[in-house]
Protein backbone atom coordinates (compact mmCIF):
# COMPACT_ATOMS: atom_id res chain seq x y z
CA UNK A 1 0.00 0.00 0.00
CA UNK A 2 2.83 2.36 0.79
CA UNK A 3 4.42 1.56 -2.54
CA UNK A 4 1.20 2.42 -4.39
CA UNK A 5 0.92 5.69 -2.47
CA UNK A 6 4.45 6.71 -3.36
CA UNK A 7 3.92 5.96 -7.04
CA UNK A 8 0.65 7.91 -7.04
CA UNK A 9 2.31 10.87 -5.37
CA UNK A 10 5.05 10.96 -7.99
CA UNK A 11 2.78 10.80 -11.02
CA UNK A 12 1.55 14.42 -11.05
CA UNK A 13 5.07 15.72 -10.81
CA UNK A 14 6.09 13.69 -13.84
CA UNK A 15 3.27 14.91 -16.04
CA UNK A 16 4.50 17.81 -18.22
CA UNK A 17 7.93 17.70 -16.54
CA UNK A 18 10.38 19.56 -18.76
CA UNK A 19 12.98 16.93 -17.91
CA UNK A 20 10.99 14.34 -19.88
CA UNK A 21 11.45 14.05 -23.66
CA UNK A 22 7.95 15.39 -24.37
CA UNK A 23 8.42 18.30 -21.99
CA UNK A 24 11.79 19.18 -23.53
CA UNK A 25 10.31 19.00 -27.03
CA UNK A 26 7.47 21.30 -26.00
CA UNK A 27 9.92 23.77 -24.52
CA UNK A 28 12.08 23.70 -27.65
CA UNK A 29 9.05 24.25 -29.90
CA UNK A 30 7.95 27.19 -27.73
CA UNK A 31 11.43 28.70 -28.07
CA UNK A 32 11.36 28.29 -31.85
CA UNK A 33 7.94 29.94 -32.10
CA UNK A 34 9.17 32.80 -29.96
CA UNK A 35 12.22 33.32 -32.16
CA UNK A 36 10.08 33.25 -35.32
CA UNK A 37 7.71 35.80 -33.81
CA UNK A 38 10.62 37.98 -32.74
CA UNK A 39 12.10 37.81 -36.23
CA UNK A 40 8.80 38.98 -37.72
CA UNK A 41 8.60 41.94 -35.33
CA UNK A 42 12.23 42.84 -36.01
CA UNK A 43 11.54 42.74 -39.76
CA UNK A 44 8.71 45.25 -39.28
CA UNK A 45 11.11 47.48 -37.39
CA UNK A 46 13.69 47.27 -40.18
CA UNK A 47 11.04 48.19 -42.76
CA UNK A 48 10.10 51.22 -40.69
CA UNK A 49 13.73 52.26 -40.22
CA UNK A 50 14.44 51.92 -43.94
CA UNK A 51 12.27 55.01 -44.51
CA UNK A 52 14.16 57.09 -41.95
CA UNK A 53 16.79 58.57 -44.26
CA UNK A 54 14.35 59.45 -47.09
CA UNK A 55 11.96 60.95 -44.53
CA UNK A 56 14.83 62.96 -43.06
CA UNK A 57 15.73 64.24 -46.53
CA UNK A 58 12.11 65.34 -46.96
CA UNK A 59 12.04 67.05 -43.57
CA UNK A 60 15.26 68.92 -44.35
CA UNK A 61 13.56 70.49 -47.38
CA UNK A 62 11.71 72.85 -45.03
CA UNK A 63 13.36 72.54 -41.61
CA UNK A 64 16.86 72.78 -40.17
CA UNK A 65 18.70 69.72 -38.79
CA UNK A 66 18.42 70.75 -35.13
CA UNK A 67 14.72 71.50 -35.55
CA UNK A 68 14.09 68.12 -37.18
CA UNK A 69 15.93 66.25 -34.43
CA UNK A 70 14.23 68.00 -31.53
CA UNK A 71 10.74 68.16 -33.07
CA UNK A 72 10.61 64.47 -34.00
CA UNK A 73 11.59 63.52 -30.46
CA UNK A 74 9.02 65.84 -28.87
CA UNK A 75 6.19 64.56 -31.06
CA UNK A 76 7.13 60.94 -30.37
CA UNK A 77 7.45 61.67 -26.64
CA UNK A 78 3.94 63.15 -26.55
CA UNK A 79 2.57 59.96 -28.15
CA UNK A 80 4.59 57.79 -25.77
CA UNK A 81 3.55 59.84 -22.73
CA UNK A 82 -0.13 59.52 -23.59
CA UNK A 83 0.24 55.73 -23.83
CA UNK A 84 2.03 55.58 -20.47
CA UNK A 85 -0.63 57.73 -18.78
CA UNK A 86 -3.63 55.93 -20.28
CA UNK A 87 -2.27 52.54 -19.28
CA UNK A 88 -1.09 53.86 -15.89
CA UNK A 89 2.37 52.41 -16.26
CA UNK A 90 4.46 52.85 -13.09
CA UNK A 91 7.86 54.52 -13.18
CA UNK A 92 10.70 52.20 -14.25
CA UNK A 93 12.66 50.48 -11.53
CA UNK A 94 15.92 52.05 -10.43
CA UNK A 95 17.96 49.18 -11.89
CA UNK A 96 16.55 49.92 -15.35
CA UNK A 97 17.26 53.65 -15.40
CA UNK A 98 20.92 53.50 -16.44
CA UNK A 99 20.01 51.35 -19.44
CA UNK A 100 17.17 53.71 -20.36
CA UNK A 101 19.64 56.61 -20.37
CA UNK A 102 21.81 54.71 -22.84
CA UNK A 103 18.75 54.13 -25.05
CA UNK A 104 17.78 57.80 -24.78
CA UNK A 105 21.24 59.09 -25.62
CA UNK A 106 21.49 56.74 -28.61
CA UNK A 107 18.18 56.38 -30.45
CA UNK A 108 16.39 59.51 -29.16
CA UNK A 109 19.20 62.08 -29.32
CA UNK A 110 22.49 60.81 -30.76
CA UNK A 111 21.56 58.83 -33.87
CA UNK A 112 18.81 61.20 -35.10
CA UNK A 113 20.97 64.29 -34.67
CA UNK A 114 24.17 62.84 -36.11
CA UNK A 115 22.50 61.29 -39.16
CA UNK A 116 20.45 64.44 -39.81
CA UNK A 117 23.63 66.54 -39.77
CA UNK A 118 25.29 63.98 -42.06
CA UNK A 119 22.44 64.09 -44.57
CA UNK A 120 23.03 67.79 -45.11
CA UNK A 121 26.16 66.84 -47.06
CA UNK A 122 25.67 63.11 -47.80
CA UNK A 123 23.18 61.30 -50.00
CA UNK A 124 20.88 58.72 -48.49
CA UNK A 125 22.77 55.94 -50.27
CA UNK A 126 26.04 57.03 -48.68
CA UNK A 127 24.40 57.33 -45.26
CA UNK A 128 23.17 53.74 -45.67
CA UNK A 129 26.76 52.67 -44.94
CA UNK A 130 25.98 53.33 -41.28
CA UNK A 131 23.07 50.92 -41.33
CA UNK A 132 25.15 48.37 -43.19
CA UNK A 133 27.69 48.31 -40.36
CA UNK A 134 25.12 48.58 -37.56
CA UNK A 135 24.23 44.85 -37.22
CA UNK A 136 27.86 43.87 -36.77
CA UNK A 137 28.48 46.70 -34.32
CA UNK A 138 25.33 45.84 -32.37
CA UNK A 139 26.29 42.15 -32.19
CA UNK A 140 29.79 43.08 -30.99
CA UNK A 141 28.49 45.45 -28.32
CA UNK A 142 25.93 42.88 -27.16
CA UNK A 143 28.59 40.16 -26.94
CA UNK A 144 30.84 42.39 -24.85
CA UNK A 145 27.95 43.61 -22.69
CA UNK A 146 26.29 40.26 -21.97
CA UNK A 147 29.06 37.72 -22.55
CA UNK A 148 27.09 36.10 -25.37
CA UNK A 149 29.04 33.68 -27.56
CA UNK A 150 28.44 33.09 -31.25
CA UNK A 151 29.87 30.56 -33.67
CA UNK A 152 32.58 31.32 -36.20
CA UNK A 153 30.02 30.78 -38.94
CA UNK A 154 27.83 33.49 -37.42
CA UNK A 155 30.67 36.03 -37.31
CA UNK A 156 31.91 35.10 -40.79
CA UNK A 157 28.43 35.61 -42.26
CA UNK A 158 27.94 38.86 -40.34
CA UNK A 159 31.26 40.23 -41.57
CA UNK A 160 30.53 39.11 -45.12
CA UNK A 161 27.10 40.74 -45.07
CA UNK A 162 28.49 43.97 -43.69
CA UNK A 163 31.23 43.96 -46.33
CA UNK A 164 28.67 43.47 -49.11
CA UNK A 165 26.48 46.32 -47.87
CA UNK A 166 29.38 48.71 -47.33
CA UNK A 167 30.86 47.95 -50.75
CA UNK A 168 27.48 48.39 -52.42
CA UNK A 169 26.66 51.64 -50.64
CA UNK A 170 30.11 53.12 -51.33
CA UNK A 171 29.81 52.16 -54.98
CA UNK A 172 26.50 54.01 -55.17
CA UNK A 173 28.12 57.16 -53.78
CA UNK A 174 31.18 56.90 -56.00
CA UNK A 175 33.45 55.62 -53.24
CA UNK A 176 34.43 59.13 -52.18
CA UNK A 177 34.25 59.92 -48.45
CA UNK A 178 31.89 62.76 -47.62
CA UNK A 179 32.18 65.47 -44.99
CA UNK A 180 29.46 63.67 -43.03
CA UNK A 181 31.52 60.51 -42.46
CA UNK A 182 32.53 61.46 -38.91
CA UNK A 183 28.88 62.09 -38.04
CA UNK A 184 27.93 58.72 -39.52
CA UNK A 185 30.65 56.86 -37.64
CA UNK A 186 29.64 58.45 -34.32
CA UNK A 187 25.98 57.67 -35.05
CA UNK A 188 26.91 54.03 -35.63
CA UNK A 189 28.54 53.71 -32.21
CA UNK A 190 25.81 55.37 -30.15
CA UNK A 191 23.00 53.54 -31.96
CA UNK A 192 24.64 50.12 -31.54
CA UNK A 193 24.89 50.69 -27.79
CA UNK A 194 21.27 51.86 -27.61
CA UNK A 195 19.99 48.89 -29.62
CA UNK A 196 21.85 46.34 -27.54
CA UNK A 197 20.90 47.97 -24.24
CA UNK A 198 17.29 48.35 -25.31
CA UNK A 199 17.12 44.73 -26.40
CA UNK A 200 18.44 43.68 -23.00
CA UNK A 201 15.87 45.83 -21.19
CA UNK A 202 13.06 44.52 -23.40
CA UNK A 203 13.57 41.06 -21.88
CA UNK A 204 12.61 42.50 -18.47
CA UNK A 205 9.98 45.10 -19.44
CA UNK A 206 7.73 45.56 -22.50
CA UNK A 207 9.63 46.94 -25.48
CA UNK A 208 7.21 49.83 -25.99
CA UNK A 209 7.87 50.98 -22.44
CA UNK A 210 11.62 50.98 -23.09
CA UNK A 211 11.40 53.52 -25.90
CA UNK A 212 8.51 55.40 -24.25
CA UNK A 213 10.43 56.12 -21.06
CA UNK A 214 13.54 57.01 -23.07
CA UNK A 215 11.54 59.55 -25.10
CA UNK A 216 9.85 61.06 -22.05
CA UNK A 217 13.17 61.31 -20.20
CA UNK A 218 14.52 63.51 -23.01
CA UNK A 219 11.69 66.06 -22.92
CA UNK A 220 13.60 68.49 -20.65
CA UNK A 221 16.18 68.70 -23.46
CA UNK A 222 14.07 68.34 -26.60
CA UNK A 223 11.33 70.88 -25.77
CA UNK A 224 13.79 73.78 -25.20
CA UNK A 225 15.71 72.42 -28.19
CA UNK A 226 12.72 72.97 -30.48
CA UNK A 227 12.25 76.53 -29.21
CA UNK A 228 15.90 77.47 -29.66
CA UNK A 229 16.24 75.73 -33.02
CA UNK A 230 13.20 77.50 -34.47
CA UNK A 231 14.72 80.86 -33.47
CA UNK A 232 17.94 80.27 -35.38
CA UNK A 233 16.91 77.98 -38.25
CA UNK A 234 14.47 78.83 -41.06
CA UNK A 235 11.27 76.80 -41.13
CA UNK A 236 8.92 76.24 -44.07
CA UNK A 237 6.13 73.72 -43.55
CA UNK A 238 5.98 72.21 -47.03
CA UNK A 239 4.10 68.99 -47.71
CA UNK A 240 7.33 67.00 -47.83
CA UNK A 241 8.68 68.60 -44.66
CA UNK A 242 5.53 67.83 -42.68
CA UNK A 243 5.18 64.28 -44.02
CA UNK A 244 8.85 63.55 -43.37
CA UNK A 245 8.71 64.91 -39.83
CA UNK A 246 5.55 62.97 -38.99
CA UNK A 247 7.02 59.72 -40.23
CA UNK A 248 10.23 60.30 -38.27
CA UNK A 249 8.23 60.91 -35.08
CA UNK A 250 5.55 58.24 -35.36
CA UNK A 251 7.11 55.58 -37.59
CA UNK A 252 10.84 55.71 -36.96
CA UNK A 253 11.07 57.15 -33.45
CA UNK A 254 8.16 55.37 -31.76
CA UNK A 255 6.29 52.54 -33.51
CA UNK A 256 9.35 51.25 -35.33
CA UNK A 257 11.33 51.01 -32.10
CA UNK A 258 8.39 49.40 -30.29
CA UNK A 259 8.32 46.42 -32.65
CA UNK A 260 12.12 46.44 -32.98
CA UNK A 261 12.77 46.06 -29.25
CA UNK A 262 10.04 43.43 -28.99
CA UNK A 263 11.70 41.51 -31.80
CA UNK A 264 15.15 41.72 -30.20
CA UNK A 265 13.78 40.53 -26.86
CA UNK A 266 12.32 37.40 -28.48
CA UNK A 267 14.84 36.55 -31.20
CA UNK A 268 17.98 37.84 -29.50
CA UNK A 269 19.85 41.11 -29.97
CA UNK A 270 22.54 39.83 -32.32
CA UNK A 271 20.30 37.65 -34.50
CA UNK A 272 17.53 40.24 -34.85
CA UNK A 273 20.19 42.84 -35.54
CA UNK A 274 21.41 40.92 -38.59
CA UNK A 275 18.07 41.61 -40.28
CA UNK A 276 19.27 45.18 -40.60
CA UNK A 277 21.67 44.03 -43.29
CA UNK A 278 18.66 44.36 -45.61
CA UNK A 279 17.90 47.92 -44.46
CA UNK A 280 20.36 49.78 -46.73
CA UNK A 281 18.94 48.04 -49.78
CA UNK A 282 15.40 48.93 -48.73
CA UNK A 283 16.54 52.50 -48.14
CA UNK A 284 17.98 52.65 -51.64
CA UNK A 285 14.67 51.45 -53.07
CA UNK A 286 12.81 54.19 -51.16
CA UNK A 287 15.43 56.71 -52.29
CA UNK A 288 14.66 55.88 -55.91
CA UNK A 289 10.89 55.95 -55.44
CA UNK A 290 10.63 58.97 -53.13
CA UNK A 291 13.73 61.06 -53.86
CA UNK A 292 14.46 60.19 -57.48
CA UNK A 293 17.99 58.97 -56.73
CA UNK A 294 19.58 56.56 -59.21
CA UNK A 295 21.12 53.19 -58.37
CA UNK A 296 23.21 50.93 -60.60
CA UNK A 297 22.58 47.38 -61.79
CA UNK A 298 24.54 45.94 -58.82
CA UNK A 299 21.45 46.20 -56.57
CA UNK A 300 19.93 42.76 -57.39
CA UNK A 301 23.24 40.95 -56.88
CA UNK A 302 23.86 42.76 -53.60
CA UNK A 303 20.32 41.98 -52.43
CA UNK A 304 20.80 38.24 -53.05
CA UNK A 305 24.18 38.22 -51.29
CA UNK A 306 22.78 40.05 -48.27
CA UNK A 307 19.77 37.73 -48.00
CA UNK A 308 22.12 34.72 -48.03
CA UNK A 309 24.15 36.26 -45.20
CA UNK A 310 20.98 36.93 -43.20
CA UNK A 311 19.86 33.33 -43.65
CA UNK A 312 23.22 32.04 -42.40
CA UNK A 313 23.29 34.29 -39.34
CA UNK A 314 19.72 33.34 -38.44
CA UNK A 315 20.56 29.61 -38.54
CA UNK A 316 23.92 29.69 -36.82
CA UNK A 317 25.39 30.72 -33.51
CA UNK A 318 22.62 29.35 -31.22
CA UNK A 319 24.21 26.99 -28.72
CA UNK A 320 21.87 24.82 -26.67
CA UNK A 321 23.07 26.33 -23.43
CA UNK A 322 24.65 29.47 -22.08
CA UNK A 323 23.92 33.14 -22.71
CA UNK A 324 22.71 32.67 -26.28
CA UNK A 325 19.98 30.25 -25.17
CA UNK A 326 18.75 32.74 -22.58
CA UNK A 327 18.79 35.49 -25.17
CA UNK A 328 17.05 33.50 -27.86
CA UNK A 329 14.20 32.48 -25.62
CA UNK A 330 13.80 35.99 -24.29
CA UNK A 331 14.43 34.96 -20.67
CA UNK A 332 17.06 36.59 -18.49
CA UNK A 333 19.95 34.45 -17.44
CA UNK A 334 19.45 32.88 -13.99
Amino acid sequence: MKTDDSVTAQMPAAVGDRSTPSGAASSAEHARRRVRSGTAFAALGVTSFSLTFPATAWALEGLGPWTVTAARSVLAAVLAGVCLLVLRVPLPERRHRAGLLVVASGVVLGFPLLTTLALETSTTSHAAVVVGLLPLTTATYSALRTGTRHSRTFWAAALAGAAVVVTFALAQSGGTPTTGDLYLFAALLVCAAAYAEGGRLAREMPGWQVISWALVACLPLTVPGVVVALRFEPAELTGHAVAGLLWLAVGSQFLGLVVWYRGMAAAGVAHAGQLQLAQPLLTLVWSVLLLGERIGPAAPAAAVAVLVCIAVTQRSGRPAAGPVRAEATGRPRP
